[in-house]
């Protein structure tokens, strides 16, 4: 745990919320009825006439109107819900008081063919201290974190409608899921198996960027997904909100002089990423 004093960041002397542990310890964590039906419903209802008003985004790799991004712009009751102290509470001891959103994009996944057999295994950046294998983490250090994924459930998600799946301490390996691995079902990392991260409206499900997760399988009875993502970082890690084409630092002037992909890339303009599309 720690905290920002001063422009530096330092261990956290103050008690920590259980799920900030969990999250430290396990890579996950979720926070059961952290909002009512009345929170919910209205929100859940905003975000649905998102969908049926605005056309895609066009920034999704694959089933482009699955998702919306940029929904704390888009929708009033999105931005303050991923204000809410019931979150900040738990990720601030893990990020800084300073932390700030990278990402914000609405999922919404029918039940379909396609997510019968899951998504892949993956991590959603870093490792960020990648380590060869078997270089074991020291036990006395506690894990750094520097992103966290959010899930805030507008539609309930059992484990038919093919919830996240974590695979618990995977996040302190310091290694991406084996390439050749990424659609098994019984993966492990140090003998640790699959967490379904089930959940009902108005549940949070948090998780590390670094650990090892993915869409579990599918099962009858799917009726699909439904939920407000969020990710948080510290503040040393840049927003992505909207890609580095469209928000840069770059004068018109310097980007004209730019003759290579690797100074594109050195000043600022990347190709989309994970949380980016």
């Amino acid at each position: 745990m720690l905290r920002r004093i001063g422009g530096y960041l330092y261990p956290r002397k103050e008690p920590s919320p259980r799920e900030s542990r969990l999250l430290e310890r396990k890579g996950y964590a979720v926070i059961r009825e952290a909002f009512s039906p009345r929170a919910i419903g209205p929100l859940r209802s905003e975000i649905l006439e998102i969908y049926a008003s605005q056309p895609a985004d066009g920034r999704a790799q694959m089933n482009d109107d699955y998702f919306r991004y940029e929904m704390f712009n888009k929708s009033p009751r999105a931005q303050k819900m991923v204000a809410r102290r019931e979150i900040l509470d738990v990720i601030e001891p893990l990020l800084g008081e300073d932390c700030h959103i990278i990402a914000n994009t609405c999922w919404r996944n029918p039940a379909d063919a396609e997510s019968r057999r899951g998504g892949a295994w993956h991590i959603d950046a870093g490792p960020h201290v990648p380590r060869p294998k078997g270089a074991k983490w020291p036990a006395k250090i506690p894990y750094p974190i520097f992103a966290i994924g959010c899930h805030i459930f507008l539609e309930d998600c059992p484990l038919e409608c093919g919830p996240t799946g974590v695979i618990p301490t995977s996040h302190k390996s310091g290694r991406p899921p084996p390439v050749r691995r990424v659609m098994e079902d019984s993966l492990k990392c140090d003998g640790m198996g699959v967490k379904a991260l089930s959940a009902k409206a108005g549940d949070v499900a948090l998780f590390v960027s670094d650990v090892w997760h993915r869409r579990l399988p599918t099962g009858p009875g799917d009726t699909g997904r439904f939920f407000l993502q969020v990710h948080y970082a510290r503040r040393d890690i840049a927003q992505r909100i909207k890609p580095t084409q469209a928000v840069h630092h770059i004068d018109d002037e310097a980007r004209a002089r730019i003759r290579s992909k690797r100074e594109r890339r050195l000043l600022g303009i990347h190709p989309p990423g994970f949380y980016d599309g």
